[in-house]
């Protein structure tokens, strides 16, 4: 009899803390129940999953570039799926433990590799269609707002984790009760706090319009719409929005780093001066003893 997990374990064990809108309400309810079905078939690798997304994501280009309205409709529809397959490869890898350095290169790369197949094939073939040049330009700011999203996101995500790596070397251990309990969450005051919270309480990240709502902006609610060029500009529009917010905070990050650097020294000093006297105090009292 096959022996599978319950839901809750899944939900556990292989969603994220936080994750894009799109996922946690439209695919992480449907994925979950599929990796709950094919997740004790061990040959069904993540890797597996990978190249099942990429063959859907070439059969909606394929629809793509049929043009037609119905064409499209089925072309983002395939899109969804593919991009539901795209995230059971990483719930299986986490589920199983079957994930690998590999496997997260074969995935960035063959996702990269199917939006820009889709792209082409949407914008092309709305071209070939109309014969407005302005699908060709929406292409060439679609090509490029995907890649400087997932660029700037990796450069931004290995800065920051360089500054803490050396707050924390210059910090030193911390002892378990001075260390920050986890379950003590800041919730501020104000509408502003109270949408962070309700967002982040349900697993949704802050950040409303990444890479993922973007592709699923032009290459669902575009061609199912027909409005595929208002959808594309609206949808970069605020992707590039968020990413420059995202690169503003960043900036006032790095202005703050070296004053935060200079009081974790001093801070680290202060306490090994302190640790020292400590120790030394009872060699102090056990001369001053002898001497009497």
């Amino acid at each position: 009899m096959v022996q599978r997990s319950s839901l809750q374990e899944i939900r556990e064990r292989t969603y994220k803390a936080r994750d894009a809108w799109w996922t946690v309400l439209l695919v992480d309810p449907v994925a979950a129940r599929l990796v709950r079905f094919v997740s004790p078939y061990r040959w069904i690798t993540p890797n597996l999953l990978t190249g099942l997304a990429t063959l859907l994501g070439l059969a909606a280009a394929a629809c793509f570039v049929m043009q037609d309205r119905w064409w499209l409709a089925g072309g983002a529809l395939l899109f969804h799926v593919s991009f539901i397959v795209d995230c059971m490869d990483g719930k299986i890898a986490r589920l199983n433990g079957t994930g690998s350095v590999f496997g997260a290169w074969f995935d960035f790369m063959f996702d990269r590799l199917r939006v820009f197949i889709c792209a082409v094939a949407l914008f092309v073939g709305q071209y070939a269609r109309t014969g407005s040049t302005a699908y060709l330009w929406v292409l060439i700011g679609v090509t490029f707002l995907d890649l400087f999203r997932y660029v700037n996101s990796h450069q931004m995500a290995k800065l920051r984790q360089g500054m803490r790596d050396q707050l924390a070397e210059a910090r030193g251990p911390v002892p378990p009760s001075e260390a920050p309990d986890p379950a003590v969450q800041v919730r501020g005051h104000g509408p502003r706090a109270r949408l962070r919270h309700m967002l982040l309480s349900r697993r949704i990240r802050t950040h409303l319009v990444s890479g993922i709502e973007f592709e699923m902006t032009v290459f669902i609610v575009g061609p199912l719409t027909g409005w595929v060029i208002q959808a594309s500009v609206v949808a970069g529009a605020l992707l590039l929005a968020f990413e420059l917010w995202l690169i503003f905070r960043l900036w006032q990050a790095t202005r703050a780093f070296p004053v935060a650097l200079a009081k974790a020294h001093a801070s680290a000093a202060v306490a090994g001066a302190n640790a020292q006297l400590s120790l030394q105090e009872p060699v102090r009292n056990l001369t001053t003893t002898t001497q009497q």
